[in-house]
């Protein structure tokens, strides 16, 4: 009998295991049984001789059927490394009956079944549907001889499993197949969805009764099937009520399992390893505080007074701050690493791009004046020093901020994925501050938190403009407790968004170029923004990683030129682009920022961190190819300052079309929390569960980021109470084993 932990190997042979464990992964029994069907096959799976053909592309089939034609080819050579020569391999295609659409099946290095397979062989055949030139094809699929010319029965290992299953042979063994439906995996050429099955059927004639890793009354409460019910329907159940009931269990077991290994991740470092930095009433918190020329808002005196808390405590903190763009969050992580600065640490803000590192760096010198100035001239004596680094400075420029790093001169080192590298070396490392958490993944930001004295960890703040909906919040970043910030500092101006459709009124677009103008005039500034740089930029994919319909986008390159040449001539424009240098990018920054460019002609580079006051008019254009929070964070990149600002996404899309309705959408409101809701409806949520935002590929097969906000919170909720009382839970592990990043048969032998 076997269990759930046990190795795969040792259940159903590593001949078997071996190409499960190669292709995905799967190396235990939970493993296997976690690897859900993707979907069923519906009513009559057998395909008789001479039955109708009304087959969609991608649909599983089984054939069994007459071979009434057979044809030999060549593949192409490959290069054998054992024998240094070129390998010849060769293919076999089969038709089948006489059906119209015709139905063949092609096997390929199938050298081995030449002559095996001749006329009037009756085949059993499974594979999925494809079609070539009005042919029906299914390519390398199952097979299993019935009935030869030769007098021979064999094929492919899982079909002789499932039929000699019942202990029947010949023609009895089809009454194996003869099913209401039949469980289809996430399969491969190597490994198809039938051996997939076979491993299934054979682990589940030998299964143990699987123990519930949830109380008996959490699961009666929300009228749950078992542990064991769900998993063995899941695979076999031939009623669909019963596949539903299984589906709806194996939800919460994602969620609790996912929950599980966020919550571990959340308490499991070295409790009291972090760096205590109280607060003072006489250090440079303080005296920022006393000369900023603004009251902080209600929002960010309450996140200030948590954050401080926690960086009070002998916990590492792990949090992260999110808000609207101009919300007010980097004064809020300023402030708290000048906390950490007077308590004798140092502070690493890691930014995305070089723009941002390079903006940072300058706000944060702008706001501390002389206490950033230490050992300078006109520096105060009890001050710091701000270090920035990136990738782009020079070799004596990077030595120079190393040794000031090195050293604890510099107590807020800014910079870019250059901190990452080995050379960087803090002398008493305490805080790490994120900048655009979804640019980066956790393996970065904990590659940094590394560079602490051995036996401490830094504290964590991660920032980001992007609102996160709340499931977002709960499942991929469920490992750092969260902060919010709405409302905005007094005074921002709010702005105003339309669209221009101009395939429909091309007259719109001629009326924002002299928009612009007449901002010039009034002594403002411009961004234009366009999706590419130029013709050899060509990704092809829309907002939502899509191939892109409508006409190709316009390049920044061209145009800026027209309209240098055009609406826009007389005007200072500035050209920037991520192809440029970094000090290119400083130089056309420092130009515009000073007010000697009237219109700044760029991409994306300026999404996040470029705070121009005075430019009040955003023109995007393509706007179709980018997505919701992407236009919600270039439109941020105006409204920072005194006067009403005016953004306008501009497409050659109908408004009728789905990216018509996208855009519209982003100009009705400046909610970016209605936004990010908005922006999950319509994007795949492997996007949001991807290895960029999370630093994990998470899969999951049932649980849905739009569906199950309840279902999250209530996993969310339990799991925080019972780790407190039972952090080693073995069934909690068992569940959390997919989505913990170690060694799951190591993990899952501990638990």
């Amino acid at each position: 009998m076997a269990g759930l932990a046990d190795r795969l190997d040792l259940v159903i042979g590593a001949k078997s295991a071996k190409p499960l464990e190669e292709h995905f992964g799967i190396r235990t029994v939970n493993d296997l049984l976690r690897h859900y069907p993707r979907k069923y096959s519906d009513g009559m799976t057998v395909r008789g001789e001479g039955e109708a053909l009304d087959l969609e592309e991608g649909e599983h089939v089984t054939f069994i059927e007459v071979v009434t034609e057979t044809k030999e080819g060549t593949m192409k050579p490959v290069f054998d490394k054992k024998t240094g020569r070129q390998k010849t391999r060769k293919w076999l295609r089969v038709t089948l009956g006489k059906h119209r659409p015709a139905v063949t099946a092609t096997f390929f290095n199938a050298g081995w079944m030449a002559g095996k397979l001749p006329v009037d062989t009756r085949l059993m055949l499974s594979g999925e549907v494809k079609y070539f030139r009005n042919t029906l094809q299914l390519d390398h699929p199952a097979f299993l001889v019935l009935d030869s010319p030769l007098g021979k029965q064999f094929g492919t290992k899982s079909l002789k499993t499932i039929a000699t299953a019942s202990g029947a042979s010949g023609e009895d063994m089809l009454a194996a197949f003869e099913r209401e439906f039949f469980p289809i995996y996430p399969a491969c050429a190597k490994v198809q969805s039938w051996d997939i099955y076979s491993c299934v059927r054979q682990v589940l004639d030998v299964l143990d009764p699987v123990p519930d890793p949830l109380p008996e009354a959490f699961v009666r409460q929300r009228n749950l099937m078992t542990e064991d019910e769900a998993l063995r329907a899941v695979h076999l159940a031939e009623n669909a009520a019963q596949r539903d009931r299984a589906a709806e269990r194996l939800t919460y077991d994602e969620a609790i399992g996912l929950q599980w290994g966020l919550v571990a991740r959340r308490h499991g470092e070295l409790s009291e390893s972090g760096p205590p930095a109280p607060w003072t009433d006489d250090g440079l918190a303080v005296e920022l505080l006393r000369t900023l020329p603004f009251d902080l808002t209600v929002g960010q005196r309450e996140v200030l007074d948590v954050v401080s808390a926690e960086l009070a405590s002998t916990r590492p903190m792990n949090r992260m701050l999110q808000g609207e763009v101009g919300s007010g969050k980097t004064i809020v992580s300023v402030l708290a690493m000048l906390q950490m600065v007077d308590a004798g640490y140092q502070c690493a803000l890691l930014a995305p791009t070089e723009v941002l590192a390079a903006q940072h760096a300058r706000s944060v010198r702008d706001a501390l004046g002389p206490l950033a100035m230490a050992g300078e001239l006109g520096g105060a004596e009890h001050g710091t020093r701000v270090a920035l680094l990136t990738g782009s400075m020079s070799a004596p420029q990077k030595r120079q901020v190393r040794e000031e790093v090195a050293s604890g001169a510099a107590g807020i080192v800014i910079g870019t994925h250059a901190l990452l590298q080995d050379a960087v070396e803090f002398a008493n490392l305490g805080m790490v501050v994120v900048d655009e958490q979804h640019r980066f993944g956790v393996e970065q930001r904990d590659a940094l938190r590394a560079k602490a004295p051995e036996g401490l960890t830094p504290h964590l703040l991660v920032m980001t403009a992007t609102p996160i909906p709340r499931t977002v919040a709960l499942t991929v970043y469920g490992d750092l407790e969260t902060s919010t910030l709405r409302e905005l500092p007094r005074g921002r101006q709010p702005i105003t968004s339309n669209t221009i459709f101009v395939s429909q009124k091309p007259a719109w677009l001629d009326r924002a170029w002299a928009r612009i103008r007449e901002e010039v005039a009034a002594g403002r500034q411009a961004y234009v923004v366009a999706s590419r740089i130029d013709e050899s930029d060509k990704d092809g994919k829309d907002a939502n990683g899509g191939r892109q319909a409508g006409p190709p986008p316009v390049t920044v390159v061209e145009l800026f030129d027209g309209l240098q040449r055009g609406p826009l001539s007389g005007l200072r424009l500035g050209l920037m682009h991520g192809r440029l240098s970094g000090d290119e990018k400083d130089a056309v920054m420092a130009a515009f920022r000073a007010g000697e460019l009237d219109v700044l002609v760029c991409t994306t580079v300026i999404e996040v961190g470029v705070d121009v006051p005075n430019a009040t008019v955003m023109v995007v254009m393509d706007a179709d190819r980018f997505g919701i929070s992407q236009l919600h964070q270039l439109r941020g990149r105006i409204g920072r300052g005194q006067h009403p600002s005016l953004c306008l996404l501009a497409t050659r899309l109908p408004e009728t079309s789905k990216a018509g309705e996208r855009i519209k959408a982003v100009a009705g409101t400046l909610d970016g929390f209605a936004l990010a809701d908005l922006d999950l409806d319509e994007r795949r949520e492997g996007d949001v569960l991807g290895l960029n935002q999370s630093g994990r590929t998470i899969n999951l097969r049932f649980l849905s980021l739009r569906e199950h906000l309840e279902v999250i919170t209530d996993a969310r909720e339990y799991c925080e109470s019972l780790y407190e009382t039972d952090p080693n839970n073995a069934g909690m592990a068992l569940l959390a084993a997919q989505f913990v990043e170690t060694d799951r048969v190591e993990y899952l032998d501990k638990s």
